[in-house]
């Protein structure tokens, strides 16, 4: 009876050495996701852009409608996720709200992508 014999791939050691620890751990990166996720939507970008480029440095949601051709509603939706991601401030005054960029959310962003 003939048996197989298998043989035993030779490996280098020094190139399959594992990682003493991940780089990014499992909550922050689900954390910095929700950010990339809120920056995936072309509507969100835009309203992240008109509120940036605001003279007063914040936009009132009344004013943000017309720019994107979408309902309040739907924009209010997009605010929403942007002030959940960290990216958006929102201030209520009367019946409106007010949206200003924190301070120091997009260049976080960046650093984000180039820690990785």
């Amino acid at each position: 009876m003939n048996s197989l014999q298998t043989l035993e791939p030779e490996v280098d050691a020094s190139c399959c050495v594992p990682a003493e620890k991940p780089a990014l751990g499992a909550e922050e990166a689900q954390q910095q996701a929700l950010v990339f996720k809120a920056l995936a939507d072309p509507n969100r970008l835009r309203l992240l852009s008109i509120v940036k480029a605001g003279e007063s440095g914040e936009s009132c949601v009344c004013d943000l409608t017309e720019p994107l051709d979408l309902s309040q509603p739907t924009v209010s939706h997009h605010l929403k996720i942007l002030v959940e991601a960290g990216l958006l401030h929102r201030e209520k005054r009367g019946t409106w709200a007010y949206y200003s960029l924190i301070p120091g959310a997009l260049d976080e962003v960046a650093g984000i992508l180039a820690a990785l």
